[in-house]
């Protein structure tokens, strides 16, 4: 693991014409397997269960989900016994992302639509928490009170590398943008760009998970107009200008989170979100691994999309 992460400034002909300073953290850099926001979400998770006693961990995910990815290789290389809880048919466990978590050791159980919607029904977790007494519960997508600790360490290193006004993510399950909020304590303003269809879902999921007596910001807002369909889903358009602007960046992005965000910011800047000279931070997520779903599912050219040479080892 390497933290702090690097913070790379990033050179575009769009940030120079409007006088933009923009800065990537790059959080995707932390460990070539747990990157991005899913090792900060992680880290004091699997210290709780270590320190509990607990036997192992129970989680959910989609058949491509990066957070199953992570959790799988996290709680093998220490040697704690995972179960993946996953939406779809039990033939996506051959696919790019499941195959590694079985590999790495990971019980994978498949349920249908129906029974996934109940994955924060408390009835149900309950239920969970029965058949499996000895086993920690972590939402989808690792967002907890105990993730957010982890996604707050970024506010701590971004003090010691750099000053600026505006913090931006990628919003999908809300708990970094929450672990931003509590991190930050109102110092800066914070971005968020929701990935997924949504009326005020994500918001309430944030001060669900930043409920504390002394904490109560107003620096942050989602944006909810960056989507591009839904959840997972992107156009052909999308894809290349993202494209161009990993090449001229030399940084890769995957289209599902971060990449999202990088549109975003490129609609904002070109509708003049931003005053001249203002310091922008942005947030690398990770989630390369996905890229190697989208090309196995054919929604992206594998000769356009290359994964990353760490990936392409595996």
């Amino acid at each position: 693991m390497s933290t702090p992460s690097p913070l790379q400034k990033l050179s575009h002909p769009l940030f120079e014409q409007y006088k933009l300073d923009i800065r990537l953290k790059r959080d995707d850099l932390i460990n070539v397997i747990i990157s991005g926001n899913k090792w900060r979400k992680l880290k004091y998770n699997l210290a709780y269960v270590k320190k509990q006693g607990f036997k192992g961990i129970v989680s959910f995910g989609g058949a491509y989900s990066n957070h199953i990815h992570a959790l799988s290789y996290a709680c093998y290389k220490q040697a704690i016994p995972s179960i993946g809880i996953i939406r779809g048919e039990a033939e996506f466990c051959h696919n790019f992302t499941l195959s590694q978590a079985k590999q790495w050791q990971m019980e994978l159980q498949f349920v249908d639509r129906k029974t996934y919607r109940l994955r924060n029904n408390k009835d149900y977790l309950k239920q969970l928490a029965q058949q499996y007494p000895d086993y920690f519960i972590i939402p989808e997508g690792g967002s907890n009170h105990l993730a957010l600790t982890g996604v707050a360490e970024i506010c701590s290193e971004l003090n010691e590398q750099t000053s600026y006004d505006t913090l931006i993510t990628p919003v999908g399950s809300a708990g970094t943008l929450s672990g931003l909020i509590v991190g930050d304590k109102g110092q800066h303003s914070i971005l968020g760009i929701a990935v997924l269809k949504q009326e005020g879902y994500l918001a309430d999921e944030v001060n669900q998970l930043i409920n504390h007596p002394d904490r109560s910001y107003n620096n942050w807002h989602i944006l909810n107009d960056y989507h591009d369909g839904g959840y997972a889903k992107f156009s052909q358009e999308s894809l290349a200008r993202l494209k161009a602007f990993s090449q001229i960046t030399k940084v890769p992005f995957e289209p599902i989170y971060s990449g999202k965000m990088i549109l975003a910011l490129l609609d904002l800047v070109e509708k003049g979100y931003f005053e001249p000279n203002h310091r922008i931070v942005l947030i690398h997520t990770g989630g390369l691994q996905g890229l190697g779903g989208l090309i196995e599912q054919g929604r992206i050219n594998s000769s356009e999309w290359p994964l990353p040479p760490e990936l392409q080892a595996r």
